[in-house]
C-alpha cells in the first residue's frame, strides 16, 4: 500500500476541526447579520478538508477519515457525557464548575444524534458527488466541483442537524433563520476559500504525487477495506 506524507496530518486537522466545532455549536452567537451556532466559524473548514483529500487521495480513502471523524466525534460525545452524568464533590467551587461543564459539554443525546447523522450524511455527500465529478469533467473545474459538492453536502447537513436537534423546541421562523444562516456562511467560506484550496490541492498533489480518479471504486460508505 502506498505510504503519504501529510495524510496523517490532514486527517489530524480535520477531526480536530470537527471535535471543536461540535463543542462551540452549543452557543448560538449573532455574527453581523447572521445567525448561527458557534461551532459554524469553524465547521466549514471540515468540508474544504474533505475537499482536498477526496480530490488529491480519492473517495475510498476519503471515506476511512470520515469514518475516523465519525468515530472520534461519538467518543468526544460520550466522554462529555459521562463526565456531566458523574457527581461533584459537595463544595461550593466544584459544583459550580459542575453545573458549568454540563450547560456547555453535557450534550443532550438528541444534539448528539443530530451531530453524529447530519456530519455522516453531509460529508459522505460531499465526498461522492466530488469524486463523480472529478471523473466526469476529467480533473477540470476544480473550484466547480468544490462549491458544487459543498451547495449539496452543507445544504443537507445543516437542514438534517436543525430537524433533529431542534424542531419542535425553536420557533420555526428562528429554525429557518439559523438554516438560511448557516448556509449562507458555509458556502460563502468555501468560495472565499477556493484560492487556497487550490494551492494547497496542488502542492499535495506534486508532493505526494498523486491525483487520484476514482473510476473503479465502490463508492458504499460502508465498505472500509
Amino acid at each position: 500500500m502506498k505510504t503519504y506524507r501529510y495524510l496523517d496530518l490532514i486527517t489530524a486537522l480535520f477531526v480536530v476541526v470537527l471535535v471543536v466545532s461540535n463543542i462551540a455549536s452549543t452557543k448560538v452567537v449573532l455574527f453581523g447579520p447572521f445567525t448561527f451556532d458557534g461551532g459554524t466559524l469553524l465547521f466549514p473548514l471540515a468540508y474544504i478538508f474533505g475537499d482536498v483529500l477526496t480530490e488529491v487521495y480519492g473517495y475510498k480513502r476519503s471515506r476511512r477519515v470520515i469514518w475516523t471523524g465519525f468515530f472520534l466525534l461519538l467518543l468526544s460525545a460520550l466522554t462529555f457525557g459521562l463526565v456531566s452524568a458523574l457527581p461533584a464533590p459537595t463544595d461550593e467551587f466544584s459544583q459550580k464548575s459542575a453545573e458549568a461543564f454540563s450547560t456547555i459539554l453535557g450534550l443532550v443525546p438528541r444534539i448528539v444524534l443530530a451531530s453524529l447523522v447530519a456530519y455522516w450524511v453531509g460529508e459522505f455527500a460531499n465526498s461522492y458527488i466530488l469524486a463523480r465529478l472529478k471523473v466526469a469533467t476529467q480533473g477540470r473545474f476544480l473550484a466547480l466541483r468544490t462549491i458544487g459538492s459543498t451547495l449539496v453536502g452543507q445544504g443537507l447537513d445543516t437542514a438534517i442537524f436543525l430537524l433533529i436537534a431542534f424542531y419542535g423546541i425553536w420557533d420555526n421562523n428562528l429554525l429557518w433563520t439559523v438554516f438560511v444562516s448557516n448556509y449562507i456562511f458555509k458556502v460563502g467560506i468555501e468560495v472565499l476559500f477556493t484560492p487556497i484550496t487550490y494551492a494547497v490541492v496542488g502542492f499535495l498533489k506534486r508532493a505526494e504525487n498523486e491525483d487520484y480518479y476514482d473510476r473503479n471504486t465502490r463508492f458504499n460508505p460502508f465498505a472500509l477495506r
